[in-house]
């Protein structure tokens, strides 16, 4: 579905992200897997990773990132009308990984996941948008995911891939929207492309599923590939037509962190020029849900994105979901949200 911003208008104000100490390097995973260095790198364009340690979790994470961008942004967390954690890695089954974060932070308003796997960042970037039509107060949005504890340390494909991390926004009201279109989407019928098979309601967990390792993720590599493009690919071009924009338009294309050939696919296929496109996955790894705001706030420190620029996020996801979202960097003024 692809729609243009009728809400009252929203915008970054703060942001931070949060990464494990623990480097997991090319090294190391060719010799596990018994390939060398540029066999990866070739395969994904990543060269290092960053993996949680002893202690570490998906919601300690998410809390450092959280607690960042609210100081970048000058929030107080009782100012917070709004937590949304996007993550497809939740702490537990229940309750939900944003109670946890909730919890540390003492942020106050509602909180609530968002499972969108990969896309879970810029899926909960545009219910931000609707809920804060409803309330004009400050969101903490985080993207959060320690895919590497439910990785199989015996699975090539997805082991040379995986990275941890958390990366957050603080969304406050704008006189006019930063997001000006965008589309969303799922295609239920690929939900076996990639999955966790037990634990849930469908195959509870039993000695049975852990001896068959089916508690780990499970990935069609091909079916990812091909799906990932055409679906990001077409859900661009639709956010961009509603805009009325074509693919020179765009100053800046955050992708999901993927995989590097994925995302030179979806740039060849969407013409959007390379050098507009924001990747941090050389260093970092694919880190699902965190991968956007991290590579957003890395652009940001950077000083990269400036006031008026058009940023596309793109993402995809296990489902399979895509979402693609227009931001006109900076557009609007501010409005005062504390009385």
């Amino acid at each position: 579905m692809t729609a243009e911003a009728r809400v009252p208008g929203i915008g970054v104000i703060g942001w931070g992200r949060y990464l494990p100490e623990g480097r997991l390097t090319n090294s190391e995973l060719a010799a596990r897997f018994g390939v060398d260095d540029d066999w990866i790198v070739q395969r994904t364009g990543i060269r290092e990773r960053r993996i949680v340690g002893p202690g570490e979790t998906t919601a300690s994470l998410a809390v450092e990132a959280g607690r960042r961008a609210l100081e970048h942004a000058g929030v107080r967390p009782d100012e917070v009308s709004h937590l949304i954690l996007a993550s497809g890695t939740p702490e537990q089954l229940s309750p939900a990984t944003s109670a946890f974060v909730q919890r540390e932070l003492g942020t106050a308003g509602g909180a609530h996941d968002v499972n969108a796997e990969c896309a879970s960042f810029a899926y909960g970037f545009v219910v931000a948008a609707g809920l804060m039509a409803i309330d004009p107060r400050p969101i903490l949005l985080i993207g959060t995911d320690t895919h590497s504890l439910v990785v199989n340390p015996e699975d090539r494909d997805l082991g040379v891939l995986i990275g941890d991390g958390a990366g957050a926004v603080v969304l406050a009201p704008h006189d006019r929207s930063w997001l000006q279109t965008w589309d969303m989407g799922c295609d239920g019928t690929k939900v076996e492309s990639l999955k966790i098979p037990a634990g849930g309601s469908r195959l509870p967990a039993s000695e049975e599923t852990l001896r068959r390792k089916l508690h780990y993720a499970q990935i069609k590599g091909n079916e990812i590939y091909l799906n990932a493009v055409r679906f990001t690919v077409g859900s661009m071009r639709r956010t961009l037509e509603a805009a009325d924009l074509g693919p020179d338009d765009v100053d800046h294309v955050l992708p999901h962190q993927a995989n590097m050939r994925i995302i030179d696919s979806i740039l060849e296929h969407s013409r959007v020029p390379r050098e507009r496109l924001i990747t941090n996955i050389e260093y970092y790894g694919n880190t699902g849900a965190a991968s956007m705001p991290i590579a957003l706030a890395e652009a940001l420190d950077a000083g990269r994105v400036r006031r008026g620029d058009r940023v596309l996020f793109a993402a995809f996801g296990a489902g399979m979901v895509w979402v693609t979202a227009l931001i006109e960097w900076g557009a609007g003024e501010p409005t005062e949200w504390r009385s």
